[in-house]
């Protein structure tokens, strides 16, 4: 219980706890953007099917939102552990030898996205600077294309937080794991997305064979 509580009140869980609204804020930026493609695909076949008007530079539009679909998303998945996990080995794993494990597959995904980056940011900046457009409706790109390097750095700064958790995990293998991806089956994972969306009010799950 002493361990729980002190937990709690670490910097790692004050820092994690922190940062999951701005990860929220960004998944939900994804879902409207999802959203509104949907009811601009609608609007455009009801307009060119009905009035032979269709939406000017719809090509276009879609093309722009595709980073905000893609990647604002990122860190609300890897802060669940619902993207694609490969478990084979994990799985087999515990202690100290599964999160020193999972330490080093965030560092080297930190890395990767650390370049990614770096060259998002250098098409934003090219294409701000050049006054870049689209084809058709000549619409500005750029807002679009910044929108890649702030997705990857909020994506980074969550890896790095599982990161230090996993390493803290590392020295002190009996402490509660905080910021990092506990391994469950798919009761359990189910279980807690529900709470993420319904909070406290969400009915805890009930094990196997018990009502």
């Amino acid at each position: 219980m002493e361990h729980d509580i002190e937990a709690e009140r670490s910097l790692l869980a004050r820092l994690h706890r922190g940062f999951m609204p701005i990860e929220d804020f960004a998944n939900l930026a994804a879902a409207a953007a999802i959203m509104l493609l949907m009811v601009l695909g609608v609007l455009q076949i009801v307009l060119r099917t009905v009035f032979n008007t269709p939406i000017n530079g719809y090509i276009d539009l879609v093309e722009l939102s595709m980073a905000s679909m893609a990647f604002l998303g990122a860190a609300y998945t890897q802060r669940l552990g619902s993207h694609i996990r490969m478990e084979l080995l994990v799985s087999r794993l515990s202690g100290r030898a599964l999160w020193l494990l999972e330490a080093i597959g965030a560092a080297i995904a930190m890395f990767v996205i650390a370049v990614l980056i770096y060259h998002s940011y250098g098409h934003f900046l090219r294409a701000y600077t050049l006054g870049d457009t689209t084809i058709d409706a000549e619409y500005v790109t750029w807002p679009s294309k910044l929108l890649v390097p702030i997705a990857f750095s909020i994506w980074w700064i969550r890896l790095a937080l599982q990161c230090i958790g996993a390493l803290r995990l590392v020295l002190f293998p009996d402490a509660t794991p905080i910021a990092v991806v506990v391994a469950k089956d798919v009761a359990e994972q189910a279980q807690d997305e529900i709470h993420e969306v319904m909070g406290d009010d969400a009915e805890p799950a009930r094990p196997e064979g018990k009502s």
